[in-house]
């Protein structure tokens, strides 16, 4: 199990780091990116009302608060997920490592979160995981954007990409220092950081214009979960 753990974590890690290297590549257009964004945004949900909510139990719903609480005061603080262009051009956008320090935080408890979730249920761990990857594909592009925004150079661009994508591995190898009867509560505070992203965060930045498509993408994102479930219950 810890095995496993790991790797699907170090995916999620891979999935960070691939992705904040299109930019260097690949310009991005916003249109594109809106697709992807609400993919992540549906399988988020997915996970957190097919898969997390039902192994989480009533009495540590609490918890779920505090996690959906904590990001919202970790976004506000340091503003590191998605952003208006008046917010993207603000001093906590375009200087210091305030913006990459949170995501990098946010990607440990997602590593703990894994670990957790495949512990108490092996499919929820892979669904937890793959939602994961699925939402490191903008945080990635985005960490590259806003640093090439600030002027950073591509080693320091590199070192904020290597230390984001590391952080999960590593959340995950202490996910097996915790008692086991943290599980569910941790469990539950993962979930309220999935549930905060994925209405505050994906969402909106996916809708900024009317588009269908992206309604699609969101609902795919979903049905993607339950999908996965029916392929594993064979």
């Amino acid at each position: 199990m810890i095995v496993i753990s790991i790797l699907l974590a170090l995916f999620a890690g891979l999935s960070d780091l691939i992705s904040g290297l299109i930019p260097f590549y690949y310009k991005i257009k916003e249109h594109k990116t809106r697709y992807i964004v609400g993919f992540a945004a549906g399988t988020l949900l997915g996970a957190v009302f097919f898969e997390m909510l039902p192994e989480i139990g009533s009495e540590n719903t609490v918890f779920m608060a505090l996690g959906f609480f904590s990001f919202y005061l970790l976004e506000r603080l340091t503003m590191i997920h998605s952003c208006e262009d008046h917010e993207c051009i603000t001093e906590g956008h375009r200087f210091g490592w305030l913006p990459v320090i949170g995501m990098a935080s946010d990607n440990l408890i997602d590593g703990v979160g894994i670990a957790i979730a495949y512990l108490i249920n092996p499919l929820t761990g892979l669904v937890v995981a793959l939602s994961v990857i699925v939402h490191e594909i903008p945080q990635g592009l985005t960490t590259t954007i806003l640093l090439k925004r600030s002027g950073k150079g591509t080693k320091a661009i590199l070192f904020a990409l290597a230390m984001e994508s590391i952080l999960y591995p590593v959340g995950a190898s202490l996910a097996f220092l915790i008692p086991s009867s943290m599980n569910a509560p941790i469990l539950a505070f993962v979930t309220g950081d999935f549930l905060y992203i994925a209405t505050s965060d994906l969402l909106p930045d996916a809708h900024k214009k009317f588009n269908m498509k992206v309604i699609f993408a969101v609902m795919l994102g979903a049905v993607s979960i339950l999908g996965l479930e029916f392929l594993v219950n064979i």
